[in-house]
């Protein structure tokens, strides 16, 4: 049976934006000796010619980086929920290179899980041309939009910048706990409601193919309060004449996150560079961007490398997290053995 919150949380989760942008310990700069070992393993991927997804963390040596991503996993998972990776020499790989970094990287973490119904273990994060709306398939990360705070699946996702674009796509990052927290201070009724079920637009990505998802958006498990949102995709999926209108209180449960989450201070934004690597708990922390525009010259349009990952030290996770398209591999992998 799941544990209804109604008061907020004293937990590491629990920060807000403008007291974390005076703090530099969540930046973790690669040194010579780390970067050093990337490249040579890159080099030695890409010279014996292995399939990208069957690399394991052996055949990519990282030796002197145990200490750093153990201190990353304590961060990503007991700790403030996220991290960022400084200094990978991404300008001077080729684009399959830099793949071969990116899930090299992610072997040392956890396990890559599917990101969609095909399955797909690395997304190129890129704007395709495409408008969400035009195609019920169509995902926010196809296209150039500003994506309102979300969360992902998988324990944490990892977003590897190659190239910026020529202007916007500012990343957002916002402790869901800190959110939660001062929606209780408020209005503890509506903690109560987001704590409820809500149907969910699977955007066609879903196994099964069923077309939503019905679950919470806040859940108390194990001792762990865990987030698990698209706000979009609650709306979209409001095109469904077999889904349940929102009710007035699910407006203003969601009209008062979104308004928490909007509030000065409360989100910590940054840009990403390119050789950056965000790290976050997809439990605990929402992350966004605002819109951005590309160069005219193809070649220099904004890429990102995105993983999705199951790790060693993650939470319990709740009985119906095994019935949705992001977290049933996470599930079967960790609490099903």
């Amino acid at each position: 049976m799941q544990e209804i919150l109604t008061t907020p949380l004293d937990d590491p989760a629990a920060w807000r934006g403008d007291r974390m942008s005076e703090r530099t310990d969540w930046i973790n700069p690669l040194n010579e000796q780390m970067v050093s070992e990337f490249e040579s393993a890159v080099a030695a991927v890409a010279a014996g010619g292995v399939d990208l997804f069957a690399i394991t963390r052996d055949d990519f040596p990282l030796p002197s980086m145990h200490r750093y991503f153990e201190h990353m996993l304590g961060a990503l998972e007991g700790g403030r929920g996220f991290a960022l990776l400084r200094g990978l020499p991404v300008a001077r790989w080729s684009d399959a290179e830099n793949r071969i970094a990116i899930w090299g990287m992610g072997t040392h973490l956890g396990l890559p899980v599917g990101q969609d119904r095909a399955g797909s273990l690395l997304h190129d994060v890129r704007d395709s041309g495409r408008k969400f709306g035009t195609d019920d398939s169509i995902r926010y990360y196809q296209t150039n939009h500003a994506i309102r705070l979300h969360t992902d699946g998988g324990d944490i996702f990892a977003l590897g910048c190659v190239r910026q674009g020529a202007s916007g796509g500012r990343s957002l990052v916002v402790s869901a706990v800190e959110v939660f927290n001062e929606i209780a201070r408020r209005r503890p009724d509506l903690a109560v409601v987001l704590q409820e079920s809500f149907w969910m637009d699977a955007r066609g990505q879903r196994p099964d193919g069923a077309r939503c998802q019905v679950l919470p958006i806040y859940t108390r498990h194990g001792g762990h309060l865990s987030i698990l949102l698209k706000p979009e995709y609650i709306y979209s999926a409001q095109r469904f004449d077999d889904v349940p209108r929102l009710t007035d209180v699910q407006h203003q449960a969601l009209e008062l996150f979104h308004q928490v989450t909007q509030e000065p201070g409360v989100a910590l934004e940054f840009d990403l560079q390119p050789g950056d690597v965000l790290f976050a708990s997809n439990h605990t922390v929402m992350h966004g961007r605002t819109e951005f525009e590309d160069a005219p010259d193809p070649g220099n349009h904004r890429h990102m490398l995105r993983l999705w990952l199951t790790i060693p030290n993650g939470r319990p996770l709740p009985p119906h997290y095994a019935d949705t398209r992001e977290y049933a591999q996470t599930y079967r992998q960790r609490m099903m053995g």
